[in-house]
């Protein structure tokens, strides 16, 4: 059982797999008013096919039946394998021995989610999991993936003040060049990940393992609460 009021102890995808759910939530209350809109005001013009309000209802269903099947179905199947591969590489995490390391996942840091956050012996690292099934170019990787990776690595050093390194893995897919950099971005499949981040030679003692989780777990309630706070200001203003 995760505790939910340790912001180090999130599980692994748990804002991911939280929007699927609400999108999923979305499409079923989406499609459930129109049908219901539209069995309406069936009974109440006779389903005619000559009255107006039924056929513009109709044709409202339809609409969203395909946007619902064009565009939404694809993004959650999308933000689907993208939650079970953070639930992938978390899993393979998890594995790492606590008396050592400390795993954070789905660490949210106020510029987006950082995946996983791994603090050890072998120094910390920032993780970022891509669901593509491949193949996957290390040369073709995306510039904007690259620039979130950095960006995950800045906010973790300021953070701990340790140098950080960033991770992009995968969590099915064959890549050309395992453990080859991309812009300072190592880039592995997600079976090599416990072996790469465990056989580094040791930087950080248990002293400094230590402190880096605590400053991270301090950061990340800090911003859990400046959100809360937004939230709370939000809905006075609207009062």
């Amino acid at each position: 059982m995760h505790d939910l009021g340790d912001p180090t102890r999130r599980s692994a995808g748990q804002h991911a797999r939280a929007m699927v759910q609400r999108l999923r939530l979305r499409t079923l209350l989406a499609l459930g008013i129109v049908a219901v809109a539209t069995g309406l005001l069936g009974r109440a013009f006779g389903f005619g096919l000559h009255d107006v309000f039924f056929m513009l209802s109709e044709l409202a269903l339809l609409a969203t039946m395909f946007v619902v099947s064009h565009y939404v179905l694809p993004l959650v199947d999308r933000r689907d394998r993208g939650a079970s591969a953070e639930e992938h590489v978390g899993a393979i995490l998890d594995q790492l021995d606590r008396r050592e390391w400390c795993v954070i996942h789905d660490a949210s840091l106020g510029r987006g989610n950082v995946d996983h956050i791994l603090i050890g012996p072998s120094g910390v690292f920032t993780v970022e999991t891509k669901s593509h099934p491949g193949p996957v170019r290390v040369s073709g990787v995306h510039g904007a993936t690259i620039r979130q990776a950095h960006a995950q690595r800045k906010a973790v050093e300021a953070i701990t003040g340790l140098r950080v390194e960033p991770l992009l893995v995968f969590s099915h897919a064959w890549v050309d060049r395992p453990l080859g950099r991309r812009k300072g971005v190592r880039v592995l499949p997600a079976r090599m990940l416990l072996g790469y981040v465990t056989r580094r030679r040791r930087s950080l003692s248990a002293e400094q393992v230590e402190l880096a989780h605590r400053l991270g777990a301090a950061a990340l309630s800090e911003h859990r609460l400046r959100a809360r706070l937004r939230e709370r200001a939000a809905g006075w203003s609207r009062l």
